[in-house]
């Protein structure tokens, strides 16, 4: 049976790859976990200071897979209650981690895949990139993906993307600040890896520090935010260290 998230080194680049083709890299719990697992794993990795994350085949993922639904019932709520933690879990992992992630989108990102896509610190989408939240049409809440969409788009949009479940294009994503680039299908990916690369060049000390701050701040009224990048000012002399 072939792994479900193929992992590939570039240099100081990890790629990771949803690898079920034929389910449009739906989301199942083994891949779910794999994906969770996986980012942990390459942010624990002293060699690792970027990472890549990209569908292989057709589509970047078709969010959830329903077919598990079926044994996520009411009778099993320990069941439930440990997928819906695993999904936020790593949903949210993407701005947790201390390395950063570039998402490269192509196809169809729907769902929790919309979510990982625009998860990522920044996110390359193809020019034949389906962009969207159907889960309505499926009388299923897009609970977990909802947060990240609503700080992204501000609130009248988002409604209108979960509600009424609209489809973007790249161009639309690009427009709306979703996306960081746009490129031709089979040229996605070396765009992702190139802004990857360039991470990678940095001090793995400096680029946390930048990442955990930059979303710190976000969530902060104008004067603590201030604070908070005064001291990490004072601090980050101390990054000048080799690379």
């Amino acid at each position: 049976m072939p792994d479900v998230l193929l992992t590939e080194d570039d240099g100081k680049v990890r790629i990771l790859r949803l690898n079920r083709p034929e389910k449009l890299n739906a989301l199942n719990t083994e891949l779910t976990r794999a994906v969770h697992d996986a980012l942990l794993e390459a942010d624990r990795d002293p060699k690792v200071r970027a990472l890549v994350l990209a569908g292989n085949g057709r589509g970047f993922c078709a969010g959830a897979d329903l077919s598990e639904f079926s044994h996520l019932i009411p009778d099993n709520p320990a069941a439930v209650l440990e997928r819906a933690d695993l999904t936020s879990r790593t949903q949210s992992q993407l701005r947790e981690l201390s390395t950063p992630v570039v998402s490269v989108v192509q196809g169809h990102a729907v769902g929790g895949g919309a979510g990982l896509a625009i998860g990522a610190d920044m996110t390359v989408v193809a020019t034949d990139v389906r962009f969207g939240y159907p889960e309505m049409r499926h009388s299923i809440v897009p609970a977990v993906v909802m947060t990240g969409l609503q700080r992204q788009l501000g609130p009248k949009l988002a409604f209108e993307l979960i509600s009424l479940g609209r489809m973007l294009t790249a161009q639309e994503m690009l427009d709306l600040g979703l996306a960081n680039r746009v490129a031709e299908p089979e040229q996605a990916l070396e765009e992702g890896l190139e802004i990857a690369r360039r991470w990678a060049e940095a001090s793995p000390l400096a680029m946390a520090a930048t990442k955990s701050l930059f979303h710190r701040v976000a969530d902060l009224p104008y004067a603590e935010a201030m604070r908070a990048g005064r001291d990490v000012n004072v601090i980050m002399r101390g990054f000048r260290e080799r690379r």
